[in-house]
């Protein structure tokens, strides 16, 4: 019975070994394909470099100037671009907002306005308050 039990056993964990092999062996394969992959570009631009360096010694009064002159224009055209999407963003919310379609976020600038209208009520009344006790008048003025 013993015997039996053991044979089961090896036949359940051969394949998990034959699989662990498999896996070793693709691991193994991959990973050296891929590091003298690494090795060849890196002697390819090690090469690529030293042919390159005298042209770009040679050239670089023309191409530093070329060079930030095309940035230049590609970070002008790309800021036109992201100011004019969030121009017209901007101004397709607020005609949503003025007809009353309610966009994302039109409850919290209606409570800051509210806010705003409070604290100048009350701001106001105080300084009525003031005008009062001191018998300035705020808005009618006395008239010099």
């Amino acid at each position: 019975m013993a015997h039996n039990y053991q044979k089961q056993y090896q036949q359940q964990h051969q394949p998990q070994l034959s699989r662990q092999l498999v896996k070793t062996a693709t691991a193994v394969t991959l990973g050296g394909s891929l590091m003298v992959l690494s090795g060849t570009l890196l002697a390819a631009t090690v090469i690529g470099l030293v042919v390159a360096t005298p042209v770009l010694v040679i050239f670089s009064p023309v191409l530093v100037p070329a060079l930030v002159t095309l940035s230049l224009i590609f970070s002008g055209f790309l800021t036109a671009g992201g100011l004019g999407g969030t121009a017209t963003f901007v101004f397709y919310w607020m005609y949503r907002y003025v007809t009353g379609k309610h966009p994302v976020g039109s409850h919290q600038l209606d409570m800051a306005r509210e806010k705003i209208a409070g604290a100048a009520t009350e701001v106001r009344h105080k300084a009525e308050q003031l005008g009062d006790q001191t018998g300035m008048r705020i808005g009618g003025g006395q008239g010099h």
